[in-house]
């Protein structure tokens, strides 16, 4: 055995990335490694191609040029379908405002995951309970959206994305809508998950995110990879 072969495997590979929106270059040739049980964060200035990146990983957007590829997947060779398919198998998906349904309360909005990619209902219920559990609000199960607090909207919407056991979890700002003491609960569980062997990507203006949940920082500016950096973790 050499060393080599105990370096993590790469799951995040963009390749001479650019992505133009018409006139304006979101993403200018960004090359970029991400390899499993890293937690990296991305920071940089409004417009600076930050959500950009996160939705190309996500298979969200295609590039205008150059590759992306994910858990060995080149997502440029799949389709629509095979690409939400690889994003409900692959990827969990964690947003600013939540993203959850309304009119379904918490086990199910969590279970709903499960669901859309075949699980039975009654094996999906049992795994987004026993999530929510670990999360410490399966009290919380019946509740609909409107009725929980900002955090406990995140928690299930991290159960949410944890469902279907991903390569690879995205964080889009997960602070960025709630208070202090919510905001450091969430980091607390990123820090848990991550301890856990869970890939994290997070976006966010917040650098104590940052330098909390992550072991890599990233910054951009103008679509470009402007420095990169090894950070340790603050408690």
């Amino acid at each position: 055995m050499t060393s080599q072969d105990s370096t993590p495997p790469v799951v995040v590979r963009l390749d001479g990335v650019r992505k133009e929106y018409g006139e304006s270059t979101a993403l200018d040739g960004v090359s970029l490694e991400i390899r499993a049980g890293e937690a990296v964060a991305v920071m940089g200035p409004s417009g600076c191609g930050k959500s950009t990146l996160l939705n190309m990983v996500a298979g969200l957007d295609r590039p205008t040029a150059g590759t992306v590829t994910v858990h060995g997947e080149d997502l440029g060779r799949l389709n629509e379908t095979g690409l939400a398919l690889f994003r409900r198998k692959r990827i969990g998906m964690i947003f600013q405002f939540f993203n959850l349904i309304d009119d379904l309360p918490a086990l199910d909005n969590v279970a709903l995951a499960a669901q859309l990619t075949g699980s039975a209902p009654a094996q999906a219920r049992r795994r987004a309970l026993e999530l929510l559990g670990e999360l410490g609000i399966a009290d919380r199960r019946d509740t609909y959206p409107a009725a929980l607090s900002g955090g406990e909207r995140q928690r299930v919407a991290v159960a949410r994305a944890l469902m279907n056991r991903p390569a690879l979890l995205l964080a889009d700002e997960p602070t960025g809508a709630l208070d202090s003491r919510a905001g450091e609960q969430v980091m607390d569980l990123l820090i848990d998950l991550n301890q856990l062997g869970q890939t994290l990507l997070m976006v966010t203006h917040d650098p104590r995110l940052a330098t909390r949940c992550a072991s890599r920082l990233i910054e951009f500016a103008d679509g470009r990879i402007a420095r990169e950096s090894t950070l340790e973790p603050t408690p």
